[in-house]
């Protein structure tokens, strides 16, 4: 997912305001949407019972998809559980009655993912003025929790049945239960991968990942059936510790995952240059710089730049133009943007050829390194150049050697020179 999203063509009016396309390519967010396609039955409960729903960014239709994944995966867990847990008492197997619990406990854990998606659906109020959208991280975030739960619990259980085995019974009905649930728990991780990819939702990816550990686990736990019958070596505490060993390490990938958005990670550098090449693609806009994005949850994105137009250009039209920016964001992506105008003095060569200058010499301390806001104050003894550097998180170096490094290649230009620089922290990925 590193790969840039070129921008689209964008007309403009006599006065430079941009007129609209009829549709814009990528759908909200600027991000070009993969087409899922989903199986025939879940095609038919979207239908059915999800009204508008391609409009994937609305809360309503988010809910409504939230809601439908929900009950259907509650009652395919509820079905397999009991069916799962009276044949694994039967048969007296350990594994296949942690099978049935972890059947339950998915449940419990649809049961959240609902609870996720309607709280997320809150409108904004006085206390959260950006919405309830995060709700439906933390959802994600408990039900990744409860798979490393049900993991550790199916270690201690197996680790028990391996200290004190018992045979278990092996019969066709098991195998009949543990191909069933199989097959259901195949077509629970599409449908719920499907569904996650259509609206975005980690909640469901997290889901669909928890299904596809069912499968992994019922096929082992179905073949270590069949070969201990078999063999007659005892071998259901052993498969029950190998899926269970699993089962947490995928869910600590999960934990990971869902706890990325809320700590506040870097935005998809798709979307990043998406809207660096969107504000360049307006008349009079000569650069942008410091972007900042914030995620307050699926469809509530926040963002704020710097763009830099021509100092001499009228001041009002150059706001109009600022602003029409704004307006098309928040129309065309579902995005609040909030501008800042740089003036940059484009008469003056000097000024000019020494930013591009410092621009392409300071590469060699690192890649990386950007300048922007540059301007000079002419003095008798000295010239003052002043200009904001972005620096890497990760340079290691600190602000007073970069200071010294930059200042040194400053002065192979301008003997003259006294550096003022203000070090920028990136807020977006470092490729960008």
């Amino acid at each position: 997912m590193r790969a840039s999203l070129a921008s689209w063509d964008r007309a403009c009016d006599s006065n430079g305001r941009s007129i609209p396309p009829a549709q814009p390519p990528g759908g909200p967010q600027g991000v070009q949407r993969p087409q899922v396609r989903l199986t025939p039955l879940a095609n038919a409960l979207v239908r059915r019972f999800v009204p508008n729903a391609d409009q994937v960014e609305d809360n309503e239709v988010r809910l409504r998809y939230g809601k439908l994944a929900s009950v259907v995966c509650i009652a395919c867990n509820v079905l397999l559980s009991a069916v799962k847990g009276a044949i694994g008492a039967l048969a007296g197997s350990v594994s296949i009655v942690a099978d049935a619990v972890n059947n339950l406990s998915d449940a419990s854990s649809n049961i959240v993912s609902l609870l996720g998606f309607k709280l997320a659906s809150k409108p904004a109020d006085d206390g959260h003025p950006y919405g309830h959208g995060r709700f439906e991280y933390l959802s994600g975030l408990v039900v990744a929790v409860i798979v490393v739960a049900i993991g550790i619990e199916l270690v201690v259980s197996s680790v028990k049945k391996i200290a004190n085995p018992s045979p278990a019974e092996f019969g066709w009905g098991v195998v009949a239960v543990l191909v069933l649930s199989i097959a259901v728990k195949l077509w629970m991780a599409r449908f719920n991968r499907s569904l996650g990819a259509r609206i975005s939702s980690t909640t469901l990816i997290a889901t669909a990942v928890d299904s596809r550990n069912d499968v992994i686990s019922t096929a082992a736990v179905l073949a270590c059936a069949v070969i201990s019958a078999a063999s007659g070596v005892d071998l259901d505490g052993w498969a029950g510790l190998a899926v269970g060993a699993f089962i947490v390490w995928s869910g600590a990938d999960l934990v990971r995952d869902t706890v990325d958005p809320l700590l506040g990670s870097a935005p998809d550098p798709r979307l990043v240059e998406h809207i660096r090449s969107k504000i360049l693609s307006y008349p009079g806009v000569l650069g942008t710089h410091d972007l900042m994005v914030h995620d307050y949850g699926p469809g509530r994105q926040f963002a704020s730049a710097h763009v830099e137009m021509a100092a001499e250009e009228d001041v009002l039209k150059s706001h109009d133009v600022i602003d029409n920016i704004e307006q098309d964001f928040k129309r065309d992506d579902g995005i609040i943007m909030t501008l800042h105008y740089d003036p940059i003095i484009t008469n003056d060569p000097s000024v000019h050829d020494l930013r591009n200058w410092i621009s392409q010499h300071i590469t060699s301390i690192d890649p990386r390194l950007t300048i922007h806001d540059l301007r000079t104050v002419p003095g008798p003894t000295h010239t003052n150049v002043i200009f904001d550097c972005v620096k890497p998180h990760d340079l290691a170096m600190s602000d007073a050697e970069l200071q010294r490094r930059i200042s040194d290649i400053v002065l192979q230009k301008e003997p003259h020179a006294i550096c003022v620089i203000t070090f920028d922290s990136s807020y977006v990925s470092s490729e960008q």
